[in-house]
Parts: structure tokens; C-alpha cells; sequence
């Protein structure tokens, strides 16, 4: 296999020179990595991690991989799910990032402080002691994430674009780490069948890899479809799904900056890397139509077809990809999938599930989970943990009973699910799975071609012409 890092020549020059001058760090043994934790192999516990952590837990070093919000948010998260948890590292293309990512996550340890009147500046906080990411533990650079996860972490947080999760995600279980990845796992076929590779292997290692498929670990969620599994609205026959809302920020091209730099900045606009905004964003709502279908009756949909477009969407910034989709999808039993999704400001914005059964019908959105229909009616009165939390909870926890927890298949067949509907609005064909999972068309490139120089990106498709993607 291929050395997935880039060369030195892919990098800015401060970063080049930083690549040849850092040390690199001994990738901790694989074998070691496929132990349990608990009751298996010891972790090389410190006793200034035990300190930090005030833990009698053997230390789990936590890097990530991708210092935005979402990345910042799940690191935070990893650390409050496991008193034993201590933050090693941390990798991003852009350092400025980085060093906000570290201070926003040490003071997200601290405890809240009590508002008060005093308008005197508060001292900066100290580095939060579970925070220990030295500076040669700081990786910046398009191969920040190898040396990253060749820095001796047990568990591995990827949050970059979803364009990068493919190569990401397959250095980190060769390498024996545990893994949560942000969604989607991919922005084409080829990258979902890495995916569905690495997932494999991790099974193998008996290594936990966690989705982030938030909703999938939302209390009322996983009420409600426990409540149609066991029955209650009967056979499944048509699910509607809606991710309406309007448009994520943008960034005007600056003079310095190079292609890559203008689209890893405005990364949600651009298919190579988001995918569209159906396989970025709304691909949350195709995954819970996946999971009732697969509850239910245990498939995934034959074949998708549906129209999309670019009507509101303006300027350089905006990037390539559309701003609505309509879908169809159709399951072997005879189950249609419906969807429709939008990007567009001062519209009607509605996120919300329908499943329609045989006597009943369940409805979800952000706050309102019930079940009506003949004498089977049923409303989510619970409460429960924020899901963002709670995927951590389950994901250290298994990492700590030796128990691996894995969401390989389920996650990659639902970011295939986003991806043909994608390739069936932009081709104006009717795409089946089978023809999306096994598409030889990439459109994000690999490692080799990552890094700070022009790379010209694929026009607005015009249904009807040019290629599938």
C-alpha cells in the first residue's frame, strides 16, 4: 500500500520546515492497542496523567483531529465521558485554529463561574491540568493527522471536512486506535468502500469505532423507534423525511490564499469535501429514514431518483454544490422513501421525520416525539442526555469494559444513502445502490494531491449532462 502521508513538497514552507525539524513520536504497539483496557493489557499510565485526572483509572490519551466547533465540542465531550480521559494532541491544517481549539477545551473543564457585575477583566485561565498537549504534540499540516495518531494516543476524535474521514479513519484503525468520527464518512463511493474496509478491520482488532450520528443516541429518538419496532404503528409503508434551513456562513476569498486554502475555508460549499449539503447536512434525516427501514424490515433502498438544484446560491464563496434537493427512494418491500431538503434564507425551515405504518403513524422533530393512530397512541414524556454526550458515554464506556462498540456498516451504508441521492439529482438518472456503492468516480482526491497549491473543482452539474457524481 502507498504511504497515505504527503510529501514534504505538499506543504507551505513554515510548514515543511516544521515537518523535517519535529521528531517523530513511536507509534504505540499494535498489539497493545487491541487489548481491553480493563482487565487486559496496562495502558502506559503516568502519574502526572493519574494526577491531573484524580482518577485510579489507567489514563486514555485522547487526540483530535480537526479543531473546529464540532471537533472542539467532541473533545470536550470525550473528556467529561471518562474521568480518566487526558487530552494528548491535537492536528489541523491551520495552527491559529488549533490554539483556540485547545483554550476553548480547558475552559470547558473548569468549573462555571458565577456571573457577577464586576466589569474588571478576568484573568486568562490556566491550561486545564487533563489538557496535555505539549507543543511537539501540536500537528499542523494536510499529514498532521498521521503524526497525530503516531504520537502514542489510545483514542482518536475525527472531525475535519468529511472529503478527508476516508483516509483518516483507515490510518487510525491500521494503527490499533479507537475512533469517533463526525458525519458524514465520506463524499463518494469510493471513499465509503475505505470505510466499510476500516470498519471491518476494526472488528478484527476488537476496536471501538463510534458514528457520529447524533440522533441515533437521542433519548426520545431511540424511544419512539423502539415503540414502532415492538409495533405500534404496524407495517411500514412510507417515510417522509424534511431537513429544511437556510445557508452556513461563508468567506470571501482573500489575494494570499491558494484554491485549497479558499475551499478548506468555506469547506461546506464544495462537493469534494462536504459532499453537498444533503450528504453534509441533511444526511442526518436519510440516516434515521435508514434506521427505521432497517428496524423494520431490515433493507436499504434498491434505488433512489430526484431533482435538485442551485436557484439562491451566489458568488465565489458559495462553491459548486446546490441549495435543494427532492427525493424518492424506493426499498425492496415496496416502502418509499420521500425527502426534501433546502439551504435557502428567508424560507420556512422544518426538520422533521413521518413514518406512516399500517394503523398508525409516528412523528419526530427537535422537541415533539408521538405516535397517533387507532388506539395506539403514544407520546415521549422522558428526559435524557444531550446526545452529543451521550455518544461519548457509551463510546469510553465500551473502550472500558473491553467490550468494543462498533457503527462500521450502518453509518457508511447511510452516508451511501445521502451520496445516491446526491448522484441522482445531479445526473437526473435514476441511481440504484448497487451502482453508488460500487462507482469508480471520485471526486475527492487523495493524500498525494492534498496540500497548499490550486486545484480547480468540478462546475454547478447541470442535470442530464456530463458525468455521474
Amino acid at each position: 500500500m502507498n504511504d497515505p502521508r504527503p510529501h514534504a513538497d505538499h506543504l507551505r514552507p513554515d510548514e515543511r520546515d516544521a515537518l523535517l525539524s519535529r521528531r517523530r513520536f513511536v507509534q504505540t504497539s499494535a498489539a497493545l492497542a487491541a487489548v481491553p483496557i480493563i482487565g487486559g493489557g496496562a495502558l502506559s499510565a503516568t502519574a502526572a496523567a493519574q494526577e491531573a485526572t484524580g482518577s485510579t483509572l489507567p489514563p486514555l490519551k485522547v487526540g483530535l483531529v480537526g479543531c473546529g466547533g464540532r471537533g472542539t465540542g467532541a473533545a470536550l465531550q470525550a473528556l467529561r465521558a471518562d474521568e480518566g480521559a487526558v487530552l494528548h494532541a491535537l492536528a489541523d491544517v491551520f495552527e491559529p485554529k488549533l490554539d483556540r481549539s485547545l483554550r476553548n477545551i480547558s475552559n470547558g473543564l473548569w468549573p462555571k463561574e458565577e456571573e457577577t457585575d464586576d466589569e474588571e477583566e478576568k484573568p486568562e485561565k490556566p491550561i486545564h491540568p487533563r489538557c496535555q498537549v505539549t507543543p511537539e504534540r501540536k500537528f499542523v499540516g494536510f499529514d498532521a493527522y498521521q503524526r497525530l495518531i503516531d504520537s502514542g494516543v489510545d483514542v482518536v476524535l475525527l472531525a475535519t471536512p468529511p472529503g478527508f474521514r476516508p483516509w483518516h479513519l483507515t490510518a487510525a484503525i491500521d494503527a490499533g486506535k479507537h475512533v469517533f468520527c463526525e458525519k458524514p464518512m465520506a463524499t463518494d463511493g469510493p471513499g465509503v468502500r475505505m470505510v466499510l474496509e476500516a470498519a471491518k478491520r476494526a472488528k478484527e482488532k476488537s476496536l471501538s469505532l463510534m458514528s457520529g450520528f447524533c440522533w441515533r443516541y437521542h433519548h426520545a429518538k431511540r424511544a419512539t423507534m423502539a415503540e414502532i419496532e415492538n409495533g405500534r404503528i404496524g407495517d411500514l409503508r412510507t417515510i417522509y423525511t424534511t431537513y429544511n434551513t437556510g445557508p452556513l456562513g461563508r468567506h470571501d476569498r482573500k489575494p494570499e490564499w491558494s484554491d485549497w486554502e479558499f475551499q478548506l475555508r468555506n469547506w461546506q460549499h464544495f462537493d469534494h469535501l462536504s459532499g453537498d449539503h444533503l450528504v453534509e447536512q441533511a444526511v442526518h434525516s436519510l440516516d434515521k429514514m435508514m434506521w427505521v427501514a432497517w428496524v423494520m424490515n431490515g433493507e436499504v433502498p434498491d434505488r433512489v431518483t430526484g431533482v435538485g438544484g442551485r436557484i439562491a446560491r451566489e458568488g465565489e464563496s458559495s462553491g459548486n454544490i446546490y441549495d435543494h434537493f427532492a427525493l424518492t427512494y424506493e426499498f425492496p418491500s415496496g416502502v418509499r422513501g420521500f425527502h426534501m431538503s433546502r439551504q435557502i434564507p428567508n424560507c420556512a425551515n422544518d426538520n422533521s421525520d413521518l413514518f406512516i405504518g399500517a394503523f398508525g403513524q409516528a412523528y419526530m422533530d427537535w422537541n415533539r416525539h408521538e405516535i397517533t393512530g387507532g388506539s395506539n397512541q403514544w407520546r415521549y414524556d422522558g428526559r435524557g442526555k444531550d446526545m452529543y454526550q451521550q455518544e461519548h458515554d457509551e463510546l469510553f464506556a465500551a473502550i472500558r469494559s473491553g467490550k468494543p462498540h462498533n457503527d462500521g456498516e450502518w453509518m457508511a451504508n447511510s452516508t451511501l444513502c445521502a451520496i445516491m441521492g446526491r448522484m441522482a439529482a445531479y445526473s437526473g438518472r435514476v441511481i440504484t445502490w448497487q451502482e453508488a456503492l460500487e462507482s469508480e468516480e471520485s471526486i475527492m482526491p487523495g493524500p498525494q494531491e492534498w496540500g497548499w497549491h490550486d486545484f480547480a473543482t468540478n462546475p454547478v452539474p447541470i442535470p442530464g449532462r456530463g458525468k455521474v457524481s
